[in-house]
């Protein structure tokens, strides 16, 4: 099924796109858009809604299983708060992407924006995993409290800006992050520290990269051939000495 969503104001487009969920829709092909917000916020059907043109603001958030693909770029709150489902852009995107994030995978080609992770959790059983395949701006990771980031830095249209940002990891107390090729200590916030891949960690990561991979048609072995490290938090209540003792 095709959706024009040329000159559609967002609301009229998301009734369209819920109705066609609605109606038992499994893929639906949505053409023209130009910055239309909250596209597939909600959406807890196996539907696969593809993308030509460039989204608005919170796509994919609160959603719970089905998978967009972007044609192109996206901008800011990519998979607010999304339990299940799969978000992939063929660009770039824009800032607090992942905000809450609770399952399934955020997959961006190119580079990404500020604050990408804040406040990711894991759920249960559900271990959320978002991939930036070009750079990242700061606060990357800000109080990040389970998940997997993964920063590849290889696929950007600035070669000369910097892999990521400053306050890197500020807050964070769970989850962690890998980093293909290193990162900037200096850039660090100091609630985090950097370690070197186990076998088990060099496992999870490949199996991340082979689905992130399969998305983009791209070489895993090129993608793994250089080193990984990972950054964890130091503590699980980094600002713990910031408040008062409860009185007894």
């Amino acid at each position: 099924m095709k959706i024009d969503a040329n000159g559609v104001y967002y609301r009229d487009l998301n009734t369209k796109i819920r109705e066609a969920v609605a109606g038992g829709a499994d893929k639906l092909e949505l053409v023209n858009v130009n910055g239309q917000y909250f596209i597939g916020d909600g959406i807890n059907k196996p539907i696969t809604i593809t993308v030509n043109g460039v989204p608005g603001n919170d796509l994919g958030a609160f959603m719970n299983g089905a998978t967009i693909v972007v044609k192109d770029n996206a901008q800011d709150n990519i998979g607010n708060t999304m339990n299940a489902g799969r978000v992939v852009v063929h660009g770039h995107a824009g800032d607090v992407l992942g905000y809450g994030m609770r399952g399934g995978r955020i997959h961006i080609l190119k580079d990404v924006g500020y604050r990408v992770g804040i406040h990711m959790k894991s759920y249960n059983e559900n271990r959320p995993v978002l991939i930036a395949g070009g750079k990242a701006g700061d606060f990357f990771g800000e109080y990040m409290a389970g998940g997997v980031l993964i920063l590849l830095g290889m696929f950007t249209d600035s070669p000369d800006k910097a892999k990521h940002g400053f306050r890197f990891g500020t807050g964070m107390h769970g989850g962690v992050i890998y980093v293909r090729g290193g990162v900037d200590e200096g850039k660090l916030s100091p609630e985090v520290g950097v370690f070197d891949l186990t076998a088990e960690d060099k496992k999870e990561l490949e199996s991340y990269l082979k689905e992130y991979c399969a998305d983009f048609k791209l070489d895993l072995k090129e993608v793994m051939k250089e080193k990984f490290v990972k950054v964890l938090p130091k503590s699980k209540r980094p600002y713990g000495n910031m408040y008062c003792p409860m009185p007894r």
